[in-house]
């Protein structure tokens, strides 16, 4: 019974400290499911559900904060949501995906660690092309492995530079619930299975997500921001390449 307690504790912090940076979390609720021996047929839908309730969380809080750029995030949700629903309907071996993931998030970790000299000031204009591109395959890598995908739209943005770090945290928070739905909605044609513990689950990731949003969106500066997320793509990095 103590277990099932500190997992509630764990869930809140991974929902805060997600939100806190405009992520929905998926990576780290699946990590923590496989951790606590949850039944794997209901590890996907239950981490995409947790999405849309704290992705869109982080987003009002962040959207209130004037940060959301409309024009910039509908070239990436109107090609990601599409092909996130097709990869959806593609099931591949767990291990692959995780190792893929993980390898992948550390990428951006190591150019935030190492190389953190992004210039807020210098915001490129973005190529609606280029951004209908990434956005489909990220939308078919989200839906394949079953998350929002803002853990890797966060750090294309800011390579990019086509968004500062609160910007990105709006963007990436509505495109991980646009995302999560579209997957969820692939899931629904395949049969998924929900628990009643789901919505215990619900709530405490929404309680952790609301504290983080509020922070990340009003409290902490860019530059904290900037730790945080290269924090978040660490741990989700780890999880995945150690579970």
């Amino acid at each position: 019974m103590d277990f099932i307690y500190f997992f509630y504790i764990l869930l809140f912090l991974v929902a805060f400290l997600y939100a806190s940076v405009g992520h929905g979390g998926a990576s780290g609720y699946l990590a923590l499911m496989a951790i606590f021996s949850i039944a794997p047929d209901v590890m996907k839908p239950t981490a995409l559900l947790l999405n849309l309730f704290v992705s869109l969380t982080s987003f009002i809080q962040f959207y209130r904060g004037g940060y959301f750029r409309m024009k910039l995030f509908l070239p990436f949700a109107l090609a990601s949501v599409p092909f996130a629903f097709l990869g959806g309907l593609i099931s591949i071996d767990a291990s692959v995906y995780k190792q893929i993931l993980g390898w992948l998030l550390l990428l951006p970790v190591i150019r935030f660690i190492f190389f953190s000299d992004i210039q807020v000031k210098e915001q490129q204009h973005y190529s609606l092309l280029l951004a209908i591109g990434i956005g489909a395959v990220i939308g078919f890598l989200s839906g394949l492995i079953g998350i929002g995908g803002g853990i890797i739209l966060s750090p294309v943005l800011l390579l990019l530079r086509w968004a500062d770090m609160k910007q990105t945290a709006a963007i990436s928070a509505l495109f991980i619930f646009v995302n999560s739905l579209s997957g969820l909605a692939g899931q629904l044609t395949k049969g998924i299975q929900f628990t009643t513990d789901m919505y215990l689950y619900v709530i405490i990731a929404f309680a952790g997500g609301l504290a983080g949003a509020y922070i990340g969106a009003a409290r902490l500066k860019q530059g904290m921001l900037k730790y945080m997320l290269a924090i978040v793509l660490l741990i989700a990095a780890v999880k995945l390449l150690v579970t």
